[in-house]
């Protein structure tokens, strides 16, 4: 059927989701137990043979199924042969739709990463359950590595830049305002947790590519990409986070399209209160941003939840095709539920949706879908077609060889690990190490030297000191104090004689009554040259 995709049969007519609607978005409600996974099945299987890429999260396994044709020898085989022939579904038989698993663990399908850069600060932020100040810290920490040409890819990069940013807390306190360690502890403590949750596994390269998402096989089918989910439920944050930044990549690196004839990729988002449970108001405004505006981008968002009531009235206003499936009205809020639902449906004087609601069989709901026009379909009591692929999960050993037999091979599943922040900052705390171990070596040194120099002079001032004191002990001994002695009278001596003998030389020998003059003179000059010699 190339008019739309057929959901089943209302009001005696066909009920058909029109393409060039389908990018409007849509939700898919109900109980457990009334038909949710059979509708989106069957919902998916009209895309993918449209040629409108698929991507579903697979929260039970069930969707798995997608992979398989149905069989004539399943159980389900002979009520779903009486359906297709009471709704006139001519078109009906089994068939297999081209299918990618992925898985964030990389268990039951290609692993899918993306980098902490690209998850940003607010998506992380909501991850680890931060309050404001610590998402204020943790955004600080994220433009420093831009300043820097820091790469964050996995978590231990994020461990290593919050180190980073302790250390220099006060420098970045100056800049940016307070980044206390208490706060970085905080983040630390907080990651440690979701490294308990596997969320390493999620952060790192090679990155997925959106490109492998949107797809077709070598048939013009649009492939399925199935996420195993059963596990990664049991980390309801990660799940949704994950999601939401999917469909944020999606929003921003898709060209603007407008309204394409049909879909670039449908999204079903199983689960679908995981995404609201909780979430601060500025996460809200982000997911209803994108809601609103990546219809533009040809990217159709289909919630699936229990309840209609989960789903935030600021993004329920954008969801244009409805599927609502039974609902039990035991509790007050059951009653809101009904209640509110009745309200959203366009209004036929045929349907009492209040009262149908709560009598809708297995495998029957109330069906809205947008128009030709843009305007709703009045509501019907649609009996939904049955698929063409199999009901229920499939086995370990059909996963395994899908996997390793697909269009993807294995381009993700080697783990890369390029330098990033971890490693740079690392190679400079050992420069920093190097350079002032080699300060530290190069101060030794001069010490050292300095010391060198110090006890050579003392050496030296000692050894002048000691050549003193031995030259006094030498002149104070008896000996010395003997020639000494014996100098100085030889001296005093031989000072005389010569003092005798230039008298005599000037004066003369003969002595006159009047030579008193020079009598006095003579023995002057003798003392004189006396006290020279003596000197």
């Amino acid at each position: 059927m190339t008019d739309g995709i057929f959901i089943g049969l209302g009001g005696g007519r066909p009920q058909r989701l029109d393409l060039k609607r389908a990018n409007r978005h849509g939700l898919i409600a109900g109980a457990t137990g009334t038909g949710k996974t059979v509708t989106l099945q069957g919902i998916v299987e009209g895309f993918s043979a449209a040629g409108v890429p698929c991507f579903v999260a697979d929260v039970k396994g069930d969707l798995s199924g997608l992979a398989m044709a149905g069989s004539a020898t399943a159980k389900t085989h002979e009520a779903f042969a009486a359906r297709a022939t009471e709704i006139g579904f001519t078109d009906w038989a089994y068939r297999a739709m081209p299918v990618q698993f992925w898985d964030l663990f990389g268990q039951q399908g290609h692993p899918v990463r993306t980098t902490v850069s690209e998850m940003g600060p607010l998506l992380l932020s909501r991850l680890m359950d931060l309050n404001d100040v610590q998402e204020g810290v943790m955004t600080i920490a994220f433009h420093v590595a831009d300043e820097e040409g820091l790469l964050l890819l996995d978590l231990d990069d994020l461990q290593a830049m919050l180190a980073h940013c302790a250390e220099r807390a006060a420098e970045l306190s100056t800049r940016y305002g307070n980044v206390s360690k208490q706060s970085i502890g905080a983040i630390q403590r907080a990651l440690l947790q979701l490294r308990s949750q596997g969320a390493e596994h999620f952060f790192g390269e090679p990155a997925l590519a959106l490109t492998d998402l949107i797809a077709l096989d070598d048939r013009g089918q649009g492939v399925v990409n199935i996420l195993a989910a059963d596990k990664l439920m049991a980390s309801p944050k990660l799940y949704s986070t994950f999601l939401l930044w999917l469909m944020s990549e999606l929003f921003e690196q898709l060209p603007e399209v407008g309204d394409p004839d049909k879909p670039v990729l449908a999204f079903f988002f199983d689960e679908a209160h995981l995404l609201f449970d909780d979430a601060p108001k500025a996460l809200l405004d982000k997911i209803e941003q994108v809601v609103r505006l990546i219809r533009s981008k040809g990217v159709g968002i289909y919630f699936i939840t229990q309840n209609p009531i989960d789903i935030p009235d600021s993004v329920a206003g954008q969801l244009g095709n409805r599927v609502q499936h039974a609902l039990r009205a035991f509790t007050p809020r059951d009653q809101a539920a009904v209640r509110a639902a009745a309200t959203t449906f366009r209004a036929n004087p045929g349907v009492d949706v209040a009262s149908a609601i709560t009598e809708l069989k297995v495998g029957e709901a109330l069906v809205s879908l947008l128009q030709a026009d843009g305007s709703p379909s009045p509501v019907e009591r649609t009996l939904i077609r049955p698929p063409s692929s199999r009901v229920g999960p499939v086995t370990p050993p059909e996963r395994r060889l899908l996997v390793e037999t697909d269009a993807i091979g294995d381009r993700y599943d080697v783990l890369v690990d390029r330098e990033s922040a971890e490693e740079m900052l690392a190679a400079k705390t050992e420069e920093a190490a190097a350079s002032a171990a080699a300060a530290k070596a190069q101060g030794e040194e001069a010490k050292a030297e300095a010391v060198r120099q110090r006890d050579a002079a003392r050496a030296a001032r000692e050894a002048a000191q000691a050549q003193r004191a031995a030259d006094r002990e030498s002149a104070d001994s008896p000996w010395a104090k003997a020639a000494n002695s014996a100098m100085r009278s030889a001296s005093s001596s031989i000072g005389r004689q010569v003092a005798n003998e230039i008298g005599r030389q000037v004066f003369g020998t003969r002595r006159s009554r009047n030579s008193g003059a020079g009598g006095l003179i003579g023995q002057i000059a003798r003392g004189v040259l006396g006290g020279l010699f003596r000197g």
